[in-house]
């Protein structure tokens, strides 16, 4: 499906799904009068805690998955001295969280070209006396190693932190990810599966984590807004440091709409990324990652791995030439300069995720996309692997 003329792109790598859904539910909030934390919210937390399995009073909304990283991190009482064990390809919040609460972010490996999550063998190589947490990011929206994940974090009284953003709906075994670890930290970024334009959600299995995610959320208070405005409450008393993670109603509302739209949109992307596969089986020069995954994927992105000959920045050149818009998931964090000036890590630490990243190209992939844009897609990139 074409971009409208105003684009650059023919084919653009992900797009919204808004339509009158999310406009009739907005438009009832702003005549409801209340903007903040309220309803809508608590609504959307019960049906997407139903979605994902969880317990409805666990799962608390939040202003985006950088602040349910960082609030789950504090709220399991990570703090400065600690270390907690990350992949550097990642988006970068997921290895700043650990500096939000002044811990250590230390890197460890991807598995290889055909699973680019976090590897069990390197976490385990990385555990020092002061790991806290090992956080694991289910890439392009496929499992990670849980089993191994969970032994080892058990194994050494350390915290599991699922980093979900690319997953909703997305299960291994028949149950959903983000409910494996302590805590399981979700995305509602624009551009991910169930989008607000900005927003998030964390889920605990624990009660008492829960109630104190609850309260930290929203500055430590025992009581919020919503409490007071209904006569439930006339003051508060703060117990502990928090935050401004809250949502808002508006959020929560686009939220819901797309929460309907989820389960059919994770379905087109399945049926889209194998078409994309076979499109693209023994194509020389480019390999397509998570061949062999376990579980169910909610194929977020499309990720490929060039050969170490294919140039890719011209490669990526000759996409944008025919319309198509293709990006690169991820730049090493350990890379980054902050992180060199700041942490010491150097090129050569994490020698398969420096590999991977300086190959890896992800073509487009949402729902607005039919089979017959993906075979052309295909076609583009065939030539473009061999002009």
């Amino acid at each position: 499906m074409s971009e409208p003329a105003s684009s650059p792109w023919r084919y653009s790598l992900s797009e919204t799904t808004i339509d009158e859904a999310e406009v009739e539910r907005v438009t009832a909030v702003l005549r409801s009068g209340w903007l903040t934390q309220g309803p809508v919210c608590q609504e959307f937390e019960e049906r997407f805690a139903a979605f994902i399995g969880a317990p409805a009073a666990n799962t608390k909304v939040v202003s985006s998955c950088t602040s349910a990283l960082h609030l789950g991190l504090a709220a399991l009482g990570v703090g400065p001295g600690d270390e907690v064990i990350v992949p550097s390809l990642s988006f970068v919040a997921t290895a700043n969280c650990a500096r939000y609460v002044g811990a250590t972010p230390v890197f460890a490996d991807v598995i290889g070209p055909d699973d680019l999550t976090i590897d069990p063998t390197d976490v385990l190589r990385k555990l020092s006396a002061k790991t806290r947490a090992v956080i694991c990011m289910h890439y392009a929206g496929y499992p990670a190693r849980l089993d191994e994940l969970l032994k080892i974090c058990s194994d050494h009284d350390v915290f599991l932190v699922e980093d979900v953003a690319h997953a909703p709906g997305a299960t291994l075994r028949g149950r959903n990810l983000g409910t494996w670890g302590d805590v399981g930290c979700f995305s509602f970024f624009s551009n991910k599966n169930l989008a607000m334009g900005e927003g998030g959600l964390i889920c605990s299995r624990d009660d008492l984590l829960a109630e104190r995610i609850g309260r930290m959320r929203s500055h430590g208070m025992t009581s919020v807004t919503l409490d007071r405005h209904k006569g439930h409450a006339f003051s508060y008393d703060v117990v502990e440091p928090g935050f401004n993670f809250r949502s808002n109603e508006v959020s929560a509302a686009i939220g819901l709409a797309q929460l309907e739209k989820l389960p059919a949109g994770n379905d087109i992307r399945r049926k889209l990324t194998a078409r994309y596969r076979e499109g693209l089986a023994g194509v020389t020069g480019i390999e397509c990652p998570f061949s062999t995954a376990e579980g169910v994927s909610a194929h977020h992105i499309f990720p490929t791995v060039l050969d170490r000959a294919i140039n890719r920045d011209e490669f990526m050149q000759r996409l944008k030439d025919d319309g198509v818009q293709s990006s690169i998931h991820y730049p090493p964090t350990h890379l980054f300069t902050d992180f060199k000036n700041s942490l010491g890590t150097f090129e050569g630490m994490l020698p398969r995720t420096e590999d991977i990243a300086a190959r890896e190209v992800t073509l487009p992939l949402h729902p607005k996309l039919v089979e017959e844009d993906v075979d052309e897609i295909v076609s583009i990139v065939r030539r473009a692997l061999t002009a």
